[in-house]
C-alpha cells in the first residue's frame, strides 16, 4: 500500500489475531495512517519464555516477499531465512535425486514461524498510530455497530469501537462466528485423514547433516517425510502420515523398526535415541482445510488469513496466500478511494475463487509430494515443462512457477494449468504417433536384412545365457 497523503484518516481499524497476518496487516494499515489497534489472546510472543503454536518454519516465497516488499520488511526477513533451490527426494535405497523449483536463481526460502511474527509485531510498533494488546480474548462484537467487547487476563474487560474490524484469528476463529449465524453464508470445513508430527535432525560436527540448500522430501506413496533447514544448523522434519498408522507406533522399538523400513537413512543423521524421545513428544496433529464466502459483513468486518481460508501445508501457500490477503485488499481500497461500503463487498468478490483455488491446489500437492514425485512420468514431465518454459515463457508457464515465483492469480494458474496440461499430453502423443508412423514407413521403404539381423540376435543370445549361468 502507498502512503497516504494529505490528512490521514481518522477512522479506527481494529485487528483481532497478532499472528502473521495480523501483525502484518497492521503494518499495511498503519502505514496508510489508520489509528490501528491489535487484540491477540495470547501473551506477546517476544515475551514468552515458551511459544505455543503450529510448525516451526514455513516456505516464503514470492506472494508473500511482496507483502512484506511493501513494509519495508523484505530484505530483512530474507536475510533471516535460508534458500532452498530444489526438492530433494530421498528413495528408500538412499538414493538422492534433485528437482529444481524452477529456473537458475528461483528459490524458496525456509523461515523460522516465531521469528517472523516477532519481527512483524516489532514493526508495525514502529508506527505511532498503532497499539498492540495482548492477553486480550474476544468476547462479543457488533457487525451494525462495531463495539467489541475483550476481557483481559485479569478478569476485567475493555470495550472499544471500530470502524473496520479485520479477523485475522485463525481457522477457529472467533471472529467468523458470527458470519456463521448470518444467513447466505457458506462454510465449509474438512480435516483430512492425515496427521503431522515434527521431529529435528541436530547438526553433525557443528554442521547440516544434509544439504541445506534443498527441501528434503521421502515419498512412501500413502505417508511422507520432509526436512526444511533452520539458521541454527538443524533441520525441522515433520512426517505426514494416516493417523490409523500414527496409532500402530507406541513403543520405541516401534519407531525405529517403521523408520528402518521406510526411512533408514535418516535414523543415523537423527540418532536412535533422540528419534525414540522425539517421537513421543507430541501426538500427531490434525490439519484442517477451510473455505468459507463471503469474506465481510456489510462495511463493518473482513476476514484474511486462516480465519478466511485455512489450507493445508502442502503448497507452501497458506502463509504466501495470508499474506497476498493485505496486498490484495490494499489494491481494492485504492481502486475504490476507501470506501469500506464498497471496499469490502469488491475483496470478497475477487479473493474468494483465489483463496479456494489455492485450498484445493496444496490438497492436490499432498498427493503429488507423497506419491507422483517417485513416478518417471512425472519427472519427465516436469522436464518438458520446464523445456517449454525455456522454449516459450510467455506462453508455456508451469503450474508451480506461476504459484511459486509469480502473483498471477491462483484461480487463472489453474485454469491455465489445464489448458497447458491438455495442449502438452497432445502434442506428446502427437508426436509419439509421428514417430511410430515415421519408423513404420521407413521400414517399409527399406525393409533391413532379416539374415544379418539373425546372428547379433544369437549371439546376444548367448552372451544373456551366459550371464544368467555364472
Amino acid at each position: 500500500m502507498e502512503e497516504s497523503t494529505g490528512r490521514p484518516p481518522k477512522k479506527k481499524v481494529v485487528v483481532v489475531g497478532g499472528g502473521l497476518v495480523g501483525a502484518l496487516n497492521a503494518c499495511f494499515f498503519a502505514k496508510r495512517g489508520f489509528d490501528v489497534e491489535v487484540f491477540e489472546t495470547r501473551e506477546d510472543i517476544r515475551q514468552a519464555k515458551v511459544v505455543k503454536g503450529r510448525s516451526i518454519n514455513l516456505a516464503l516465497s514470492h506472494r508473500g516477499r511482496q507483502a512484506l516488499k511493501q513494509v519495508g520488511m523484505e530484505d530483512k526477513i530474507v536475510s533471516q531465512g535460508i534458500p532452498m533451490n530444489s526438492r530433494m527426494i530421498h528413495s528408500l535405497s538412499g538414493k538422492q535425486s534433485a528437482i529444481p523449483y524452477g529456473k537458475k536463481g528461483q528459490f524458496i526460502l525456509s523461515v523460522d514461524r516465531a521469528n517472523l511474527n516477532k519481527e512483524l509485531l516489532t514493526e508495525a510498533e514502529t508506527y505511532p498510530n498503532t497499539k498492540l494488546n495482548f492477553d486480550h480474548k474476544l468476547q462479543d462484537w457488533s457487525a451494525e455497530t462495531g463495539l467489541m467487547t475483550f476481557a483481559r487476563s485479569d478478569g476485567s474487560e475493555e470495550q472499544i469501537n471500530a470502524d473496520l474490524i479485520v479477523g485475522c484469528d485463525g481457522a477457529f476463529s472467533v471472529i467468523r462466528k458470527q458470519f456463521l449465524r448470518r444467513s447466505r453464508f457458506n462454510y465449509s470445513q474438512t480435516y483430512i485423514p492425515h496427521g503431522y508430527m515434527e521431529l529435528t535432525m541436530p547438526p553433525i560436527n557443528g554442521e547440516f547433516a544434509m544439504k541445506p540448500n534443498y527441501l528434503h522430501i521421502w515419498p512412501r506413496n500413502t505417508f511422507m517425510m520432509i526436512a526444511l533447514p533452520n539458521l541454527d544448523k538443524t533441520f525441522t522434519c515433520t512426517l505426514f502420515m494416516p493417523f490409523d498408522e500414527f496409532e500402530k507406533i507406541t513403543t520405541g522399538d516401534d519407531v525405529i523398526d517403521f523408520f528402518q523400513k521406510y526411512f533408514p537413512d535418516a535414523i543415523p543423521l537423527m540418532g536412535v535415541e533422540a528419534l525414540k524421545e522425539d517421537y513421543f513428544r507430541l501426538p500427531g496433529q490434525a490439519m484442517v482445510s477451510i473455505k468459507c464466502s463471503p469474506y465481510h459483513i456489510g462495511d463493518k468486518c473482513v476476514l484474511m488469513g486462516d480465519a478466511a481460508h485455512a489450507v493445508v501445508p502442502f503448497y507452501g501457500q497458506g502463509m504466501n496466500a495470508g499474506f497476498e490477503d493485505c496486498i490484495v485488499f490494499g489494491e481494492v481500497l485504492d481502486q475504490l478511494n476507501g470506501d469500506f461500503s464498497a471496499v469490502l463487498p469488491e475483496y470478497s468478490r475477487v479473493r474468494v475463487p483465489d483463496d479456494h483455488a489455492i485450498a484445493d491446489l496444496a490438497m492436490y500437492n499432498y498427493i503429488e509430494m507423497r506419491a507422483h514425485v517417485n513416478s518417471k512420468w512425472f519427472i519427465f514431465r516436469k522436464h518438458v515443462d520446464n523445456l517449454l518454459h525455456v522454449l516459450m515463457p510467455n506462453t508455456i508457464i508451469p503450474l508451480y512457477t506461476m504459484v511459486t515465483f509469480t502473483r498471477t492469480r491462483y484461480h487463472e494458474a489453474v485454469d491455465r494449468w489445464h489448458w497447458q496440461d491438455k495442449v502438452i499430453n497432445r502434442g506428446l502423443l502427437f508426436s509419439a504417433t509421428g514417430a511410430v508412423l515415421g519408423g513404420s514407413y521407413l521400414l517399409i521403404k527399406n525393409p533391413p536384412d532379416i539374415s544379418k539381423l539373425i546372428i547379433p540376435a544369437e549371439k546376444m543370445w548367448d552372451r544373456l545365457v551366459a550371464l544368467w549361468t555364472h
